[in-house]
């Protein structure tokens, strides 16, 4: 005969297993309009959580291994300079694996701006996952060079974004910067334009 423990246990279980199916299955319409801050893949997000949380010991899930390095590619696009522009960052494991595309709308500004606001987009992504060394690749000679002190920074509106890309460097345990060609650099470039055609 089971006992109270592995009837909650099973309760728990089946409680989980709910939660699972409604995420999955159920449009959760009335829901949705009750919580306009919510969209469908938060809400699905919520009732996982709240699904792993019943079928554990009621403590928080494991959190998923810390990723320690990422290679940060960053670029960014004016059509006209100035003009209207985009920055976009893609973040990518040193096995290959992409863990981020990220993309930005900026408005009317200079290509220089939007170099330095795709970096920026990068940074900050990898500094919220917890990273602690970075390697940022550029096609911008002017930026990496900046931030490496090769080149004085010379445009007023250009060093607060350097300061703050400075900053976001700092932080991290280890940095190297790369200076790559334009065709090593495509899928930032390619999420720079689709930050300008989507208004990201």
């Amino acid at each position: 005969m089971p006992t109270k423990t592995h009837k909650a246990l099973a309760g728990r279980e089946l409680s989980a297993a709910v939660l699972r199916f409604v995420a999955q299955e159920e449009p959760l319409a009335a829901t949705l309009g009750a919580f306009p801050q919510l969209d469908r893949a938060r809400l699905r997000s919520i009732l996982e959580r709240a699904a792993a949380l019943l079928q554990g010991d009621g403590t928080e899930p494991a959190k998923p291994p810390q990723i320690i390095r990422l290679r940060v590619y960053s670029d960014g696009a004016a059509r006209g300079n100035p003009g209207l522009a985009g920055a976009g960052a893609v973040l990518v494991e040193p096995s290959g694996q992409v863990i981020d595309r990220i993309g930005k709308f900026l408005g009317k500004q200079t290509n220089n701006y939007a170099e330095y606001m795709g970096l920026i987009l990068g940074l900050k992504r990898a500094q919220e996952l917890g990273v602690t060394e970075v390697e940022a690749f550029a096609d911008s000679e002017l930026m990496i060079r900046q931030l490496g002190g090769r080149y004085q920074v010379k445009s007023t509106s250009l060093r607060p974004l350097f300061e703050e890309a400075l900053q976001l460097l700092n932080r991290f345990e280890r940095v190297k910067l790369v200076h790559v060609p334009r065709d090593m650099n495509r899928a930032a470039d390619e999420m720079s334009n689709r930050a300008i055609d989507e208004r990201l």
